[in-house]
């Protein structure tokens, strides 16, 4: 299978494992260069990939390696097998301690499936120069939801040591953790301890049948595996919290930028009305749209409702999440925008303010049950404002008395 570039396979033997798997896999072209000659291949070549056999021998040329790939547009995957602690950000692990090299082409084509999609998206960026979006800037770790599955003594500690990173969702059981698959963005999925080799094993093969969770990152704690899965990110990571944590955290980060690309793409395909961070409306567009929202219930008859959801945080964190939250989760009719207070407001269309309640109650229920705030014992429990709109009403004036009853309601 050829690629839009050659692939660079770094180590410090004439003939290197990848080098030989990928040849098995009938991956090409693929060039294998020593750690001397390896940042002027990256300059002259423009790889596709850049897979390390081995960091023996690299010293801190492993290092500005990382460095140089992470400029480089579109993304250049950077997988490296049995990396040791610490490693750069952006260095993928594969785990081949044991010869396993099953899934390094499956693992390779996931990452470089995201190469394409961040080509598409700078392509289009450059093709509509019209279309104002914001990018966001940040780590994409700070954007990452991970699902932890798993019981016992060491699941407080993996909770805790990936909660410092990320947003963290609990599941004490299988059947909890599949109903938070279906309601929820994932970047990632770690198993922990307390669950039979049986039960593991039918999760896993039934998340590698399902193509929405196909790519996800899988973490297992527990020890070795009792088959083989169609699950190109799986990885089987021992030891202490802080070690699995950064094994899987590059894993998660690629994943987290993965889905952020896609909402560029949503945005694109919006004309720049969509909040790329957030699927929801920019301010922009939010004001425009609840004008003419307004006008066609004056003008057709109908009713309008708009809720203010607060949530009481500094943290951009658990604001974007919460955001993400309600952007899955409200009517299709409906639409909303993250203020610049970090606020979230939502208009409800063709909605008295009894039905509206009922509904801002079932969203604000869901954000509290699965959102977190800054600090990890707590959750988010949002305040909700609520008013509907006037026969004279202006956008303006409706997001007023709304302000008002956000305020009598936080005193």
């Amino acid at each position: 299978m050829s690629q839009q570039g050659p692939l660079i396979v770094v180590g410090s033997e004439d003939r290197e494992p990848f080098g030989l798997r990928l040849s098995d896999l009938n991956i090409f072209p693929v060039v294998e260069t020593g750690w001397l000659a390896a940042s002027q291949a990256v300059e002259r070549l423009r790889p596709a990939a850049v897979l390390v056999a081995t960091t023996e021998g690299a010293g801190t040329v492993f290092e500005s390696l990382a460095g140089q790939l992470s400029t480089m547009q579109p993304y250049v995957p950077l997988i490296v097998a049995n990396p040791a602690l610490p490693y750069p950000d952006n260095a993928i692990p594969f785990s081949s301690s044991e010869g396993n090299f099953d899934r390094l082409g499956a693992r390779l084509n996931a990452a470089l499936r995201v190469r394409a999609l961040h080509a598409t998206v700078l392509r289009r960026l450059v093709s509509d120069p019209a279309v104002r979006i914001r990018e966001p800037d940040n780590d994409p770790i700070q954007d990452a939801t991970i699902l932890l599955i798993g019981r016992g003594t060491a699941y407080p500690t993996l909770s805790v040591a990936f909660g410092e990173r990320l947003g963290v969702i609990g599941a004490l059981s299988i059947e909890a953790a599949a109903k938070h698959l279906n309601a929820r963005d994932l970047d990632g999925i770690v198993i922990g301890e307390g669950f039979s080799p049986r039960v593991v094993d039918a999760f896993l093969t039934v998340l590698a049948e399902d193509t929405r969770f196909r790519n996800l990152p899988v973490a297992v704690t527990t020890g070795g595996l009792g088959g083989t899965y169609d699950l190109p990110n799986l990885e089987v990571i021992s030891g202490e919290p802080a070690r699995i944590v950064a094994v899987f955290l590059p894993l998660i980060r690629q994943h987290a930028f993965e889905a952020r690309l896609y909402r560029t793409l949503k945005s694109l395909d919006a004309g720049g009305l969509l909040d790329p961070r957030t699927d929801l409306l920019t301010v922009e567009a939010f004001h425009c749209e609840l004008a003419r929202a307004i006008y066609q219930t004056q003008s057709h008859g109908g009713r309008l409702s708009i809720g203010r959801f607060s949530l009481g945080q500094k943290q951009e964190r658990p604001i974007f999440d919460a955001a993400r939250i309600l952007s899955r989760l409200m009517r299709r009719m409906d639409f909303g925008a993250l203020q610049n207070d970090g606020s979230i407001i939502v208009a409800f269309t063709d909605t008295d303010l009894r039905d509206a309640h009922m509904i801002a109650r079932r969203l604000s229920s869901v954000m509290k049950h699965t959102a977190h705030s800054a600090k990890r014992e707590l959750r988010l429990d949002p305040q909700v404002a609520l008013t509907t709109s006037l026969p004279d009403d202006s956008a303006k004036s409706l997001l007023a008395r709304l302000n008002d009853e956000a305020q009598r309601a936080a005193s």
